[in-house]
């Protein structure tokens, strides 16, 4: 019997929202209870020279960014990450669990910085021709409360990376609303989970709604 497909599963939610912990939890599960290959990986990045893409783009160098030139070298690491690493890991059966992807392209350059969302979509045809993840989780969190989570975690480390953390909470609400209006308007891949609960609350509706997902991918 050949095996089954594997399945591709993004976080998105504003900053401070808990992506990253989460991912690690439900990874934890996945491979505790269904005994499945996982890859977590993150956008932009997940391969080196996505990683070389991604410096360039959060921790600028130098470069003064506009939306669609910014938004080119998100879809341009995005293109690399796909094709060399996620569609060859989802062929094999693995579950690949994203920090991050489309959506948050969507939102920080449409809903965020204004570029015109039918620009992305065109980009996004082109580039990944229509895929997109099985489920996505978004995280919501009221934004004062994500930003103050995200600075207190800067604070702990020294990756640089506190370009969007910087900017105004007019533009994060902008991002808030942004990710509501996606899940409303993709009900059967996107899933809202509210980001006030406990982790413990959080993973455990996550893990929940993966195992609807597990479910369907199997019976149907």
């Amino acid at each position: 019997m050949a095996k089954a497909k594997g399945l591709f599963v993004t976080f998105e939610g504003g900053e401070g929202a808990g992506k990253t912990t989460q991912i690690k939890l439900l990874s934890e599960y996945i491979q505790s209870k269904y005994a499945q290959d996982v890859v977590e990986t993150r956008e932009p990045g997940g391969t080196p020279g996505a990683e070389k893409i991604r410096n360039l783009i959060i921790q600028k160098e130098g470069v003064d960014w506009t939306p669609l030139s910014e938004t080119l070298m998100f879809f341009a690491a995005r293109h690399i990450h796909v094709e060399n690493l996620i569609k060859p890991a989802l062929d094999t059966g693995k579950i690949i669990l994203c920090d991050r992807f489309t959506d948050s392209t969507r939102t920080y350059q449409s809903y965020g910085h204004g570029l015109d969302p039918q620009t992305i979509e065109t980009i996004n045809d082109i580039t990944l021709n229509g895929f997109e993840p099985d489920l996505t989780f978004i995280i919501d969190l009221d934004v004062v409360t994500g930003l103050k989570r995200a600075k207190s975690r800067l604070q702990n480390d020294n990756s640089g990376e506190d370009r969007y953390e910087s900017l105004n909470v007019e533009f994060h609400e902008r991002l808030h609303k942004g990710f509501l209006e996606i899940a409303e308007n993709n009900p059967q891949r996107c899933r809202v989970i509210d980001g006030s609960g406990s982790i413990e609350q959080l993973s455990l509706q996550i893990q929940s709604e993966f195992d609807k997902l597990w479910a369907e991918h199997h019976n149907g």
